[in-house]
Parts: structure tokens; sequence; C-alpha cells
């Protein structure tokens, strides 16, 4: 197979990342691939926790389909066995075990779910269970002589939790071993991860060097702020878009992201380059935000249906379908007053300008079907306006 150059390959590689260790050493790997012929063995790997997939795990997977397009072999782990542990990244207590049925069923629904984005023909699907449900103790006793207390004590979650005097089971200790392990056993020349899942990855490079392997690159990827803009995409919070959505409802989501998060996501799920957002942020943030939705919502179920579902968006918002028993207000036409001003005027909710201000940088204020983005824009002339604000507060405001 030919191969794209090397420096062209880590050009397309490079975008929307947030680290690579080393870079020289990616390098290096993808001319040798080009010179032998043979493909790279790129590895991820997902402990089936929950069910749903979501685009936070969509950023992994679109990298790893830029791999395979450049002629790679992407090896997606299933962690059936290490999910019976569960990843202590970034937590601040023991997370309770699954038992081995919960991990099967939730195994079934990744596969199903991860195929919407990869291309099947160059994946090899793994389940750590086929050779760690295999060691016996005394293969786990000389794995976890590998490395010592003092370096587990060097993860900042786990040194957080030490110092704060919450538990830490030995168990826990384990999994960075166990994902290191993996990446001998499948012979990973990259892996990729969250930026969560550094010193884990990191510490597959060691192991791979115990073993005599050429270590593995890095590639680390930003985590993607949820729906509400702030916390990480989690099931748990709420605030998440999964990856077996209905059209309708992964459209209508995306809308309702906060408009500066929107250029995040263009990043990190579209295939747009740079310079292309950078020409999007110049137009109306109402098409930028459309225009995403669509991309994202054809790129997981298709054109058609993404076109649906914005006609569908159309029809119960831009349209402005509205309560009949909305509230009516009249306001005072004044020069020196601005949206803000008119927003805070007009709900009945709302009880401070800093509140009014944090829900228009959020996009919950629509005026119109437009969404409010510039607080500072001088009030509409007279007239009557439709007005929503947040999820629940509709208002007709006269302007005399």
């Amino acid at each position: 197979m030919k191969f794209l150059k090397p420096e062209e390959q880590l050009r397309i590689i490079k975008r929307g990342t947030e680290e690579i260790i080393s870079e020289q050493e990616l390098l290096s790997k993808l001319k040798k691939s080009g010179e032998k012929g043979l493909p790279l063995r790129v590895k991820a790997g997902f402990d089936p926790t929950a069910p749903d997939l979501h685009l936070g795990h969509c950023v992994l997977l679109k990298k790893l389909r830029e791999f395979q397009d450049l002629g790679h072999t992407v090896m997606f782990l299933i962690g059936d066995y290490t999910a019976m542990i569960g990843d202590p990244s970034g937590r601040s207590e023991t997370r309770p075990p699954l038992t081995k049925a919960q991990v099967e069923e939730n195994a079934l629904t990744y596969q199903r779910q991860v195929f919407r984005i990869l291309d099947s023909g160059k994946t090899e699907v793994m389940f750590n269970s086929s050779w760690l449900g295999k060691m016996s103790g005394e293969d786990m006793i000389r794995l976890s002589a590998l490395e010592t207390v003092a370096r587990m004590l060097e993860r900042d979650d786990f040194s957080k939790r030490y110092k704060s005097g919450v538990s830490i089971s030995i168990n826990e200790f384990m999994y960075p071993l166990i994902q290191a392990y993996d990446s001998v056993v499948m012979k990973a020349d990259v892996e990729f991860g969250g930026t969560d899942q550094k010193f884990n990855i990191l510490m597959g490079r060691g192991v791979q060097k115990h073993y005599g392997q050429e270590p593995q690159a890095a590639i680390l990827l930003p985590i993607l702020e949820g729906l509400d803009g702030v916390r990480k995409m989690s099931k748990s919070l709420d605030n998440y878009i999964a990856v077996e959505d209905t059209p309708v409802d992964m459209y209508g989501k995306i809308m309702s992201i906060p408009d500066e998060l929107m250029w995040r996501y263009y990043l990190l799920l579209t295939p747009r380059s740079e310079a292309d957002i950078d020409e999007l942020k110049k137009g109306h943030p109402m098409d930028a935000k459309k225009a995403l939705a669509f991309e994202i919502t054809s790129w997981l179920h298709g054109a058609e249906d993404a076109k649906a579902a914005a006609e569908d968006f159309a029809t119960k918002f831009s349209q402005r379908e509205f309560p009949e028993d909305a509230r009516e207000v009249v306001i005072k036409r004044d020069d020196g007053k601005t949206l803000l001003d008119l927003v805070l005027e007009s709900s009945g909710k709302l009880k401070s300008r800093n509140e009014a201000k944090r829900l228009i940088a959020q996009g919950g204020v629509l005026i119109d079907g437009e969404r409010v983005t510039d607080l500072n824009a001088p009030m509409p002339g007279k007239g009557t306006l439709r007005m929503r604000i947040g999820k629940k507060e509709f208002v007709v405001v006269k302007v005399s």
C-alpha cells in the first residue's frame, strides 16, 4: 500500500491533539511504516462501563478513523477485564466494580456503535480478558513488581486521595499496569487516549521497554465539554449527546450548546480546517451552529436523516411556534438601553444582570427565532417581539 509522506501524515494527525509523546518518535514510526509498507498498529482502549458512547468518545474515534484513512490498522480494545476494576483516572473515590454480565452487555453495544465511524475492514476488535483472564497469580505478582507505590502516588488523582485520607484500593494501583501490559500483548506502535490517560499511557511505554519492545508513541486528545459548556461530557452529569440519539435529538442538542463552545466542536468533531473555522466565525453564529449540527448529525446518521432533523428544528423553533398563552409585556424604547436591558426587563425569572449575561452567553435567549449573541447591541425599534428566555419562559414584548 502507498502511504502519504510521513510529514503530511503527521500534519493530519496533529490537528486537534493536545500532546504527542514524542512527535519525533511518531514521525520516525511513520517513516519506517512507509519504507516497509507495513501499517502502524494503533491502540485505543474503551472500558465498557456504560452502554452509551457519546460525542466525547467520538473525538477519539474520529482521530482513529483518520489513521485508518492514512492506511494504518486500529486495534479497538474493549477492556472487559479492566472494566471489572474500573479506571480510577480523575476519580475522587473507588469506582464500584461491574459484574461480568454488565460488562458483556455494554461491550456488545460498543461494537455496534463504533462502526458508525470506524472502518470495520481496518479494525481489529480485541478483548483484554482473552489474555488477562489467563494470567496466573504468579504472573500478576511479577507484573506488579515492575512499579513502586511511590511511582503510583506520583499520579495526581492518587496523590490527592492519599493526602486527603480517601481510600485507594490495591486493584486500582494495578489498573495502569494492566493497561500497560495490554500494549505489550498487542504490540502497539501508538496509543490514543484523553489527557486524563497520560499516566497510564506513559506507563505502557515503560512496560514495553521492559519486555524488549520499542515504546509506543502516545497521542493525547482534549476532553470535550458537554452541553453545559463547562464540565466533561458525561452520562453521569447528564450533559452528553449519545452516538445513538435520534437524529432529531442530536441536532437539537447540538443547537443548544453555548456559541463559544461550538468552535471547539468544529475543531474536534469535523474535518474542517482551522482556516474554514475562522471564516465561519465571521458570519452569524446561528448559521455556523446549524451547519455544525447538520455536519455531526449527517456524520453519524446520514445526510437524509440530518436534513429531516434540520427541518424539524426549523419547524419547532425558527418558524416561531409560540405558546398562545405567552405572557405579554410592554417596554418603552430608550436609545440608551441594550439587548441586555431588554432581556432583563422582559423576564419574570431573571434576578440580576449577571444572571441575564450568563444566559445570553450560553445561547439561551432567542428573539424572533434568532439567538441573541451581542448583549451590548442597541434595543430594537418599536414593534412586537417574540422572546424565548431559557427553556421555558416565552414572552411577547411590545416595544413602544
